[in-house]
C-alpha cells in the first residue's frame, strides 16, 4: 500500500487521469492514483497503480478491512500487469453501462476471475489473448467437473458460483479490449454465463429466494431475544459497576481486579461470575439485533449504519403514535431511509445506545490519538464512520472498536440459535424476508406477532401515516416490493390448495369446485401455473380466521360477529384447515340447545347456526356427530 501522501491538488487531479493505461509509459502508469480519501478537506492517497495491494473504497461499514483490498500477489505473475490494467479501467469507467462500480463489485470480480487465470496458468498460457473460445470451453468443463473438498467432500460447484465465475470471464473479455493484451473474441459467442451454469431453459433449478425462517424457530428466537431485553438494563447496570471497579483499581494486578469483580458480582446477586456476565452482554447485543431486524425489515448494513439518536416519533390527528428509525442504505445509493418500528424495537435501540457508550468512547480516543500522531492518517476517516454506531465490538486484529461485520454477525446468530437448542442455519438476510412475510400475512388476517405494528403497513403505497417534514418521508420502497412478492406467494399457495383434491365449503368454494370439473374451463390456460397466477391475481383473498373471504372489502359481519354466515356466502372459501373451528362451534352450539333461558328467538338462532356448521362439515367430507371435541 502507498505511503499516505498528501495530495495538494483537489479531486480534479484524480478526475483528470486517463480512463485506461494504453499508451502510458511505465513511470506514468505507476504514479496513477487508484484510490484516495478526504481528511479535513485534504485529499490523501490510499493506493497507487504501482502498489501490489490496492485499498478500495465504497464499502459498507459491515465489511472487514481485510476484505476491502485487492492483493495482486494472488494473481499468477504472468497476468498481474494485465489484471491491473483491466481493473484500473473497471474502477474508472465500469463496464459498457458506464457505471463506476463500488468496491464490493470490484472485489467480487477480482475473486471470481482468479480461478480462470489459474486455469490459464495450468495450461501453460501466459497472455490473455491466448484465451480463445476453445480454451474458455475447457474452463467451463473443468468448472463443472470440479469437486469441493474443504467443507463438503466431492460436492460440485453450485450453479450460482459457476455463473459468477463465467460472468467474470465475460467481464475480462470486455475489459481486456482497453489493454494491450486482448482476448480475441467473446469466450462463448453462442451462449451465456447463465446458460452454461444451467440457470436457463429446462435444466434450470435456480432458487433465488432467501430461506424463510420457520414459525417454530422464529418463535423461540424472538422469545429468547425479548427475554434478554427485559433484563437488559440490569445487565448494563452490572457492567457499569464493573467498569467503575476497574477505574478504582487501576494499576493493580489483573488477577486481583478479576477476583474483586467476581466478589462484587456475587454481592449484587449475579451468579456465574464475570465470564458469565460478559457472555450475557454479548447475547444482549445479539438479542437487540434480532428484535430490530425482525421488526424493521432492515438489511444488515442498514442496521450497522444505525447511529445514536436514530429513533424519532410522530403523532397523527387522532393521537396515534408512530415510531421511526433512521439509517443509511447503500443498496441503491438511496442514502437516508426511514423505517417504521414498534415500541419493542425502540426499547432495543435505547439499550444499544447505552450498550455502545464505552465503545464509542474508545473510538473518540482513537481519533484523538491518530490526529496527534498524523493528522492525515486515513484510519481517521475509517474510525469516524463508526464513531456513533450502535452495534460495535472490539476488532481483535487491530484492537480497536468497529461495527460488527456481516460475517461476524452470522457467526453470532448461529451461536445464539444453537444456545436456543435450534439447528436452523440462521443468517442476517433471513430477517428481512421474515418481516416481509409477516407484513404480507397481516393483509390476510393471519398475523401471529406484533399485530398492531404490522396493521399500520399499507401495500397500496398511500401510507396514511403521521409524518412530519423530515421523518417518514424516506421510505424503503424495495421493502414494499418484497412484501408484495410475499403477498403474491401466499395467494398462489392458497389458490393451489383450493384447486387441489380436497373438498371446499362456502359459496365461492363450491362454485370453484364446480367450475374446476368442467374441462373446457381449464383449457383456456396454457398450464397449471398460469391458471394459479390468473386466479390469484384476479381474486381478493383475505383470511378472517374461519374462512377465506374473497369480497372486495371486509365490512361483512361474517368476518366478525356472525361467523357461521360464511357457510353459504358467495364470497367464502372454507377448507379442511378450518374444519376444527366449525367442529368447536358445532359442539358449543349443541350445548346451548339445552339452555332454558335463551328464549324462542335464541333457540331458533342456535338451530340455524347448527345447520350452517353441519352443512360446512358435511361439504368438507366430515361427519359432525363423530368428530372428537
Amino acid at each position: 500500500m502507498s505511503d499516505n501522501t498528501l495530495v495538494v491538488t483537489t479531486c480534479a487531479f484524480f478526475a483528470a487521469q486517463p480512463d485506461d493505461v494504453r499508451g502510458l509509459s511505465a513511470s506514468e502508469r505507476e504514479t496513477l492514483i487508484v484510490s484516495s480519501t478526504q481528511i479535513d478537506g485534504k485529499w490523501v492517497i490510499l493506493s497507487h497503480y504501482r502498489d501490489n495491494i490496492w485499498q478500495l473504497d465504497g464499502f459498507t461499514s459491515n465489511v472487514e478491512m481485510s476484505r476491502r483490498r485487492l492483493d495482486f500477489n494472488k494473481i499468477p505473475s504472468a497476468f498481474r500487469e494485465v489484471m491491473k490494467a483491466m481493473l484500473y479501467r473497471y474502477l474508472r469507467r465500469g463496464r459498457r453501462a458506464g457505471i463506476r462500480p463500488k468496491g464490493s463489485s470490484t472485489k467480487v470480480l477480482f475473486h471470481n476471475a482468479l480461478p480462470f487465470l489459474r486455469h490459464l496458468q495450468a495450461l501453460k498460457l501466459d497472455h490473455i489473448y491466448a484465451a480463445t473460445p476453445m480454451v474458455c470451453g475447457t474452463y467451463v468443463n473443468a468448472s463443472k467437473a470440479y469437486r469441493q473438498t474443504k467443507h463438503s467432500k466431492d460436492k460440485p460447484l453450485s450453479q450460482n458460483i459457476m455463473e459468477s465465475r463465467f460472468q467474470a470471464v465475460e467481464a475480462l473479455y470486455e475489459l481486456s479490449q482497453y489493454t494491450d493484451d486482448r482476448m480475441p473474441t467473446h469466450p462463448w459467442p453462442e451462449t451465456s454465463a447463465a446458460a452454461l451454469a444451467g440457470l436457463t431453459g429446462h435444466g434450470s433449478n435456480y432458487i433465488s429466494k432467501t430461506h424463510l425462517i420457520s414459525d417454530d424457530v422464529f418463535c423461540v428466537l424472538f422469545e429468547r431475544a425479548y427475554q434478554q431485553l427485559e433484563s437488559g438494563q440490569h445487565l448494563l447496570d452490572l457492567r457499569d459497576a464493573m467498569d467503575a471497579l476497574t477505574t478504582q483499581r487501576k494499576g493493580q494486578p489483573t488477577s486481583s481486579v478479576y477476583a474483586a469483580k467476581n466478589l462484587q458480582l456475587g454481592s449484587l446477586g449475579w451468579e456465574g461470575g464475570l465470564n458469565s456476565l460478559n457472555k450475557a452482554l454479548l447475547d444482549l447485543r445479539t438479542s437487540c439485533y434480532i428484535v430490530v431486524a425482525s421488526t424493521s425489515g432492515c438489511r444488515n448494513h442498514e442496521l450497522t449504519n444505525l447511529q445514536s439518536g436514530a429513533h424519532h416519533r410522530t403523532e397523527d390527528d387522532e393521537g396515534t403514535i408512530y415510531h421511526w428509525m433512521r439509517s443509511r442504505s447503500e443498496k441503491t445509493d438511496a442514502g437516508v431511509h426511514d423505517w417504521m418500528i414498534p415500541e419493542v424495537a425502540v426499547r432495543a435501540l435505547r439499550l444499544m445506545e447505552r450498550w455502545s457508550t464505552p465503545y464509542q468512547a474508545m473510538l473518540a480516543a482513537e481519533i484523538t490519538q491518530r490526529r496527534r500522531a498524523n493528522p492525515y492518517d486515513p484510519q481517521i476517516v475509517e474510525a469516524q464512520k463508526h464513531r456513533h454506531a450502535l452495534f460495535l465490538a472490539v476488532d481483535p486484529k487491530i484492537n480497536q472498536a468497529r461495527t460488527l461485520s456481516n460475517k461476524n454477525w452470522n457467526g453470532r446468530l448461529k451461536a445464539f440459535t444453537k444456545d436456543c437448542g435450534l439447528s436452523w442455519n440462521l443468517t442476517t438476510h433471513q430477517f428481512r424476508r421474515k418481516f416481509a412475510n409477516y407484513a404480507a400475512h397481516s393483509r390476510f388476517g393471519d398475523l401471529r406477532y406484533l399485530r398492531e405494528h404490522y396493521a399500520h403497513w399499507s401495500l397500496d403505497m398511500t401510507l396514511g401515516y403521521a409524518m412530519d417534514d423530515s421523518w417518514g418521508q424516506h421510505l424503503d420502497l424495495e421493502l414494499y416490493a418484497d412484501i408484495q412478492g410475499e403477498v403474491e406467494d401466499i395467494k398462489l399457495g392458497v389458490v393451489d390448495k383450493w384447486l387441489g383434491d380436497e373438498s371446499l365449503a362456502g359459496g365461492y368454494g363450491k362454485a370453484l369446485k364446480q367450475w374446476q370439473r368442467e374441462p373446457q374451463n381449464l383449457l383456456i390456460f396454457k398450464d397449471h401455473a398460469s391458471m394459479l397466477k390468473s386466479i390469484s391475481e384476479s381474486t381478493a383473498i383475505r383470511s378472517n380466521g374461519h374462512a377465506w373471504c374473497t369480497a372486495d372489502n371486509d365490512g361483512c359481519v361474517g368476518n366478525t360477529l356472525e361467523r357461521t354466515r360464511c357457510g353459504d356466502c358467495n364470497h367464502a372459501v372454507i377448507g379442511r384447515g378450518h374444519a376444527a373451528i366449525y367442529q368447536r362451534l358445532y359442539d358449543d352450539l349443541k350445548g346451548l340447545l339445552h339452555c332454558t333461558d335463551i328464549g324462542e328467538g335464541g333457540r331458533q338462532r342456535v338451530e340455524r347456526d347448527l345447520k350452517r356448521c353441519r352443512d360446512v362439515l358435511a361439504q368438507l367430507g366430515m361427519a359432525p356427530e363423530t368428530l372428537i371435541a
